[in-house]
């Protein structure tokens, strides 16, 4: 077994389905999420992600399909706190009670050490705030808090919820080097986000969902499209024609720029020098991920949220035994 086998756990969504009446919120989903990998789940609000991630975690019972971390359904993971650590909401806490002594609460019924709720306080950065009321916590705070609940036992797989919401700049520069780290260690790490530019430097994997269907899976790198060269010259038309005896492709951009079929900009300037022309600007350029992720997404949405408007029996928590609405 290697290292990576040893630390994560593979989830896979086979055939999702979940319809609250007749509202669909997840149709016939299917994708994986494996060791080693952060992957971004993406899509607009009302996409179905936290439905989808609710399904994985055994808080909602699906339609149709199945979800499982490691081979099993949630249920029937034997210490699922060892398994997976999730963060779907940030207030998912008592107020009144300090950070320490939530995670102390969660440590105890879980058989953790207390050294552990420490060391995760330390991990998270916020041992300074770990005394204070946690209702007094800034939302950054908060996904911070949620975070260090998630990581108590150590888990194989790690399912975020909008783990950027509420974080200023620097924290999530910190969340990005925190989730690399694990990833690192071959845990497996599922965030959702409705917002590409959140998580663009940070995942390996996307899937993009709408309307509660898959519409893009596979590498973050694949999103950027081929490189192309973006080089600004006196004379254009004679720098195409100079480019085309080099057996690169040039056409035309706004302004009188050229877009050249290469990543190779030592190559395109080095052609620009030899037919005596000067270069005003060069660089590498990919596709605009935002205006890709709004054309895929873009006017297929609903809008509506995961399941609201529509009328359900309320689904069983596989946690607490007790029941739970399904908004």
């Amino acid at each position: 077994m290697t290292t990576t086998e040893a630390a994560g756990a593979r989830i896979e969504i086979r055939n999702l389905t979940k319809t609250f009446g007749t509202f669909k919120a997840v149709d016939d989903l299917s994708f994986d999420v494996e060791p080693g990998r952060i992957t971004g789940f993406l899509g607009p609000n009302g996409a179905g992600k936290t439905t989808t991630l609710r399904m994985l975690l055994g808080l909602v019972r699906p339609t149709g399909g199945t979800a499982t971390i490691g081979g099993r359904t949630y249920q029937h993971i034997p210490h699922p706190i060892t398994a997976v650590g999730a963060a779907l909401e940030a207030t998912n806490f008592h107020p009144g009670r300090s950070g320490r002594d939530h995670l102390r609460v969660l440590a105890d019924t879980a058989g953790i050490p207390v050294a552990r709720v420490d060391e995760m306080l330390e991990l998270t950065g916020i041992p300074a705030a770990a005394r204070k009321r946690a209702g007094g916590y800034s939302m950054g705070m908060r996904q911070r808090l949620g975070l260090a609940a998630a990581m108590l036992g150590d888990p194989q797989a790690l399912i975020l919820d909008e783990p950027a919401n509420g974080l200023d700049p620097e924290g999530i520069r910190w969340l990005r080097g925190f989730l690399r780290h694990l990833a690192g260690q071959g845990k497996t790490i599922l965030i959702s986000s409705h917002m590409l530019q959140e998580v663009e430097q940070t995942v390996d994997e996307v899937v993009i969902i709408t309307n509660g269907r898959l519409v893009k899976a596979g590498p973050m790198a694949e999103l950027h499209g081929k490189a192309t060269t973006f080089v600004r010259t006196s004379e254009p038309e004679r720098l195409a024609g100079a480019l085309r005896v080099a057996d690169l492709t040039a056409r035309p951009d706004q302004d009188g720029a050229l877009l050249v079929d290469t990543a190779d900009l030592r190559l395109v300037g080095d052609v620009a020098l030899r037919a005596g022309l000067p270069v005003w600007e060069l660089r590498q350029q990919g596709s605009d991920l935002e205006d890709l992720f709004f054309e895929l997404t873009e006017g297929t949405n609903r809008n509506l949220g995961d399941g609201v408007g529509a009328v359900a029996p309320p689904e069983r928590d596989a946690i607490t035994g007790g029941e739970r609405s399904n908004g």
